[in-house]
């Protein structure tokens, strides 16, 4: 992140006199240092919540409840003089924390503040890594501690987290707890950990760079290549369940739960291997993702079509489809991935678009990456762990002003793309307020495509395209659209998305636990499937719930690697009981 100087102070003087206001209690004065439209976004440190203030009247209210509680302490600055932004180091009554800083004519535009360790239980890694020596006078050696842990784990002793999902996010989540000695157990009905990504369609590889996608302390090896097949994502998956020693229940269906209040701990009914068990963790986290169930609508007529119907879920390769007439409902990432391996198999799809569609070049997404998550970022001493901590320093409302600017950028630079598929018909959106593919995934996590191919099939008719219509109903051979436009069907797949979270929980917990916690992902944007109000932060994600003991972790492997860090910390300071005060 470039440092730029500005009118005013440098970080050094603004975080002396921040640190001199907070150490004489004076709230007024701290909160003072906040531009107008200044924001602090914090991280567990002052709130053991995920919080975003956007004023400075918000910012005194928030250090009225917090300061006194938390002390926070030993102020240092990273940058070098007259830097107008930086990385703060600082220390609370709880653990060691990370800051950044940016400063606008002198005073905060805005302050990221994160935990990053606890005082009293520091993450074993680094300098604190077990020697691997057993002093202890148990003779047994590390693989039969292993297989007597894992043996015990859900049978003798009940784990204190249940993570229902193996996928990156319940990976993830699982090696941050196990590295904190935290006893968790993970839950998978897949047969081998990385199956989620052995299941999906031959084709399919990652549309993130490699950068953005490392795992928690197991990076993928220098020699990996940009976009990660899904077979290759799957086998790294299984290896580093095996790696980093998780406890993982696959083959295990997760049937029903609900809280105890008295015991404070949760009643969970699993079946694995055709028997029922019953689990008592005082923590549920749902690492389901939000492409859990598969959405497949209920067209009229579809009772009747003679031929097969498959989710995009369900869709492996188009081999089997070289003589029929295939059509694909949808036109966001899956749909236009699985054209494109019909096509690669000598089928020539149909793609119906029902709405407008978010394309976003492969090419163009790297570029938008680089500066944090490239090999350029790496060579100039940017880990891992900074650019993520860059990429959450930027509060939502700051991010959609920002990624407008980029997106009106986008649409210039590559206007001789979007008109090759203006020109067939294809329906185009840059977002509804044009903010772009990120700020669309964070609201809804649909909508759009990061071409790596497919898009210029559509431009040149390999792909069939029927764009702006509805689905009047099937027939037994043929799909009726609401153009009157009839047709012909073998096959038709259905890439229409996936339930959401709380679905989840209505389905397995209770309806009345989903309508407590509400919606999950999204920020309440206003915009078209992210009501309002404005949360300013993504609904219950990675953060305490209505729901005592129950929380969600997921989405990306950039997200499960950044905040699977922070939820791990919120529960390994309940297993240690400090003394927790979420602020609301």
């Amino acid at each position: 992140m470039a440092e730029t100087e500005l009118t005013g102070p440098d970080i050094h003087h603004w975080v002396d006199r921040f640190s001199a206001a907070l150490d004489r209690n004076d709230i007024q004065a701290a909160s003072a240092l906040f531009a107008e439209n200044g924001a602090w976004r914090d991280v567990l440190a002052f709130t053991w919540t995920i919080k975003t203030c956007e004023s400075p009247g918000d910012i005194h209210a928030m250090l009225s409840a917090t300061l006194a509680k938390i002390e926070p302490r030993n102020w240092r600055v990273e940058s070098g003089e007259s830097a107008a932004e930086g990385w703060l180091l600082f220390e609370t009554n709880v653990g060691k924390c990370k800051a950044y800083l940016r400063l606008e004519e002198g005073l905060a535009l805005t302050l990221f503040t994160a935990l990053q360790d606890l005082h009293e239980h520091p993450e074993p890694t680094g300098k604190l890594r077990e020697t691997g020596l057993y002093n202890d006078g148990d003779k047994r050696n590390w693989r039969d501690r292993q297989h007597a842990e894992q043996a015990s784990l859900g049978e003798e002793v009940q784990p204190y987290v249940l993570i229902v999902g193996g996928g990156q996010g319940g990976l993830a989540l699982g090696a941050r707890l196990k590295v904190q000695n935290v006893p968790t157990l993970i839950v998978d009905r897949h047969h081998r950990s990385g199956d989620q990504w052995r299941a999906r369609y031959k084709s399919l590889t990652l549309h993130d760079p490699v950068w953005y996608d490392h795992m928690p302390y197991l990076p993928f090896p220098e020699s990996w290549p940009i976009y990660t097949p899904k077979d290759k994502l799957g086998d790294f998956l299984e290896s580093y369940a095996k790696i980093m020693d998780l406890n993982i229940w696959n083959s295990t269906e997760f049937s029903a739960a609900s809280y105890n209040q008295d015991r404070a701990c949760w009643n969970v009914t699993v079946q694995r291997d055709g028997e029922t068990i019953e689990l008592h963790p005082a923590h549920l986290v749902m690492a389901v993702g939000n492409a859990g169930f598969p959405r497949k609508p209920e067209f009229d007529g579809a009772s009747t079509f003679a031929g097969e119907q498959y989710h995009s879920s369900e869709f492996t390769s188009g081999e089997a489809f070289s003589d029929k007439n295939v059509v694909v409902i949808g036109a966001n990432n899956s749909a236009h991935d699985i054209c494109a391996d019909l096509v690669e198999n000598g089928v020539k799809p149909t793609m119906i678009q029902r709405s407008s569609t978010l394309i976003l070049r492969g090419e163009t997404n790297s570029k938008m990456a680089r500066p944090l998550y490239s090999e350029e970022a790496v060579e100039q001493g940017l880990t891992t762990e900074r650019a993520d901590f860059l990429n959450a320093s930027m509060p939502l409302r700051m991010s959609e002003q920002m990624q407008k600017q980029m997106w009106d950028h986008v649409a210039v630079a590559d206007a001789d793309f979007y008109e090759t598929l203006a020109q067939v018909g294809f329906q185009l959106d840059f977002g509804e307020d044009g903010t772009g593919l990120f700020m669309k995934y964070l609201r809804t996590g649909s909508g759009y495509y990061i071409d790596v191919g497919a898009s210029a099939m559509v431009a040149d008719g390999r792909i069939a395209l029927k764009s702006g219509v509805a689905i009047e109903r099937l027939t037994s051979d043929s799909v009726l659209l609401s153009d009157g436009t009839k047709l012909p069907a073998d096959v038709i797949i259905y890439a229409t998305g996936f339930g959401s979270m709380e679905e989840w929980v209505k389905r397995l917990i209770s309806p009345e636990v989903a309508e407590r916690i509400g919606k999950c992902w999204g920020y309440g944007s206003g915009t078209r499937g992210d009501p309002g109000p404005w949360e300013g932060e993504l609904r219950n994600m990675w953060k305490p719930t209505a729901q005592e003991g129950l929380w969600f972790h997921g989405g990306n492997l950039q997200q499960s690697r950044f905040y699977s860090r922070y939820l791990a910390l919120q529960l390994k300071a309940q297993y240690e009981n400090l003394e927790i005060e979420v602020y609301n």
